[in-house]
């Protein structure tokens, strides 16, 4: 697992304060019984490139303020944000609500407890 600072850690847990998480078992679930909802890889693009979760769509954490309303502008749909490990999809989350959706969850465990589960992905 990769070493994080504590400061980039402090943020994280103030965020996870404020927002709703789920996991990887939850997510594959969801997919598996066809539900509706907006799955988002918050990633650096090098990471998307190399896999990612099928019908997954890319909108990086750097931009994802700035362009969440292209792709999804309706604050009630269902939005559940991926990064690596969960971290960096937390701090997403958080500011997806002070953008006013409300309906965003981060999954804990990430790509790389999708990858450890062993469910598929793909690359482009």
């Amino acid at each position: 697992m990769k070493e994080h600072s504590k400061r980039f850690l402090n943020i994280v847990d103030d965020a996870k304060k404020r927002i709703s998480e789920t996991n990887v078992e939850a997510v594959k679930e969801k997919l598996d019984r066809g539900n509706t909802f907006y799955l988002v890889d918050v990633r650096e693009e090098s990471e998307w490139d190399k896999g990612h979760i099928k019908n997954a769509i890319y909108i990086g954490k750097g931009v994802i303020e700035r362009d969440i309303e292209k792709k999804i502008n309706n604050t009630d749909s269902e939005i559940i944000l991926y990064c690596g490990g969960g971290f960096r999809s937390a701090l997403a989350a958080d500011s997806l609500q002070k953008m006013g959706y409300t309906n965003v969850y981060s999954m804990d465990g990430g790509y790389s407890g999708w990858v450890k589960a062993g469910y598929p992905v793909e690359t482009e």
